[in-house]
């Protein structure tokens, strides 16, 4: 790579901006504890109740929500991306853990919340932003008193199979928060 060809790299055309605009979450949280996990996460899928930072950050939406299962839904954008064109595989992580934990949450009376304890993760093929909408879902596999287990699915536009995971999660009570 020449010199030039490095300045090229930083030129101003070369540059993107992206604003995230957020609601502070400890009044939504505060409001949150007050429902059940499944009323708390049909509440800010419908927009009743914002939805949470991170989700802003990333720019992922709370799709399907059923008992003991969450789908969350992302329009990949170059802005995940890493240093080889493919979006992050932190991404699917972080999709994958809030899908898992809300899947748990909907099966939760109010003031009950989890804590991920554990998160693992295999790779089976790479997202981009030629993949289409990308799809987290999150299954609770066993809801226990002290600890819950769930799986997740990332796919891809077309139905893919892209990422599969599982996680153990440790159930919290509203006075530990």
């Amino acid at each position: 790579m020449t010199c030039s060809d490095q300045l090229d790299l930083f030129s101003p055309a070369q540059r993107r901006e992206r604003v995230v605009e957020w609601q502070v979450p400890a009044p939504v949280a505060k409001v949150a504890m007050g429902l059940s996990g499944m009323d708390a996460m049909l509440g800010i899928r419908d927009g009743r109740l914002p939805p949470p930072p991170f989700a802003k950050l990333i720019g992922f939406t709370v799709g399907t929500v059923e008992p003991g299962r969450v789908v969350v839904e992302l329009e990949p954008r170059e802005d995940l991306e890493n240093t080889i064109g493919l979006i992050h595989g932190a991404t699917a992580a972080g999709l994958l853990d809030t899908a898992m934990g809300c899947a748990i949450s909907t099966r939760l009376e109010a003031g009950q919340s989890s804590v991920t304890l554990d998160l693992k993760l295999a790779f089976l093929r790479p997202l981009s932003v030629r993949s289409g909408l990308i799809s987290a879902e999150g299954k609770v596999i066993k809801l226990g008193r002290q600890t819950s287990y769930a799986e997740g699915f990332v796919r891809d536009g077309k139905g893919a199979l892209a990422v599969h995971a599982t996680a153990t999660f440790s159930m919290i009570a509203s006075n530990l928060t």
